[in-house]
């Protein structure tokens, strides 16, 4: 058996849905789906019912957009923790395994664990020493304003950065009982901000993770860690680790003749380490 990595699928474009129909069974497979399936409640659903029959198993985790509030939904709509949670029991309902869940371990080979995460982010990923009121104004000044600003609700923490630090502390602690076991991390975010490479919009970078797990793929024992959110399809090594940013993205980020199947990113059984620790990235385009 086999594990495979997407993210950032984008159903609410009708583009990226008819790329998902086309998509092949793998039944004996599991399927991480790494945030940004979409913006709706809906939209989560869909991509659980389509890819649920087809894998053996899948694994889910939020990005910002799942996260986000709808004009559509307002007032009412479910914000923060409650859209967050709301998110979890849909996953629960098709038995898809999300960040609440049990970290289980890889059936092919036991002694991996497989711990879907959601960290969030808190502002940290930018020049030293701003604030995260002043790292927004800095990327304003390149015309840079991430939708987050307006949709994506903390409540009922008072900041997002609040959120994350209670996200951050709450699964360290849930890594730390492993005690040293050999990890699958998987985040929407990336953990490092040196994997951060948006050539085209560079101040994005504040909404792009934190510092606080810059050391995570040491001290949590990675085999490898999954992100997406860049659209910035990449193999990156870093201390020998691994780290995969396995984004589909809008339609003007694929290729038609590659579709949703061709971007699947074989995760286990993995490739052997290259010579050199810090050895990437290795592009996919």
């Amino acid at each position: 058996m086999r594990l495979f990595a997407l993210s950032d699928l984008h159903v609410n474009h009708a583009k990226n849905r008819d790329t998902l129909l086309a998509m092949p069974a793998h039944p004996d497979d599991w399927l991480v789906l790494a945030g940004d399936l979409g913006e709706k409640l809906d939209h989560l659903e869909w991509v659980f019912r389509l890819l649920g029959p087809r894998w053996a198993q899948l694994i889910w985790v939020p990005g910002n957009h799942e996260l986000y509030t709808p004009p559509s939904e307002e007032p009412g709509g479910l914000r923060g923790v409650a859209r967050y949670q709301a998110m979890c029991e849909l996953a629960e309902r098709y038995g898809v395994l999300h960040p609440e869940s049990d970290y289980l371990p890889w059936p092919g080979d036991p002694t991996l664990r497989i711990c879907p995460l959601f960290l969030l982010y808190d502002y940290s990923f930018c020049p030293p020493g701003l604030s995260p009121a002043e790292a927004v104004r800095w990327a304003a000044e390149d015309r840079i304003r991430a939708s987050d600003e307006t949709y994506l609700h903390p409540d009922p923490f008072p900041t997002r950065q609040d959120w994350c630090a209670t996200r951050v502390t709450t699964t360290a602690a849930r890594l730390d009982a492993l005690n040293g076991q050999r990890t699958v991390l998987i985040n929407h975010w990336p953990l490092r901000l040196d994997l951060v490479r948006l050539f085209a919009i560079p101040r994005f970078i504040p909404w792009c993770g934190t510092q606080q797990t810059t050391d995570w793929h040491t001290r949590y024992n990675a085999e490898v860690v999954i992100s997406g959110h860049l659209h910035m399809r990449a193999t990156d090594w870093r201390d020998g680790h691994r780290f995969e940013e396995v984004s589909l993205g809008y339609p003007r980020h694929w290729r038609d003749q590659t579709g949703a199947a061709g971007y699947l990113r074989q995760i286990l059984p993995g490739p052997p380490p290259p010579a050199h620790p810090d050895a990437g990235p290795l592009w996919f385009r």
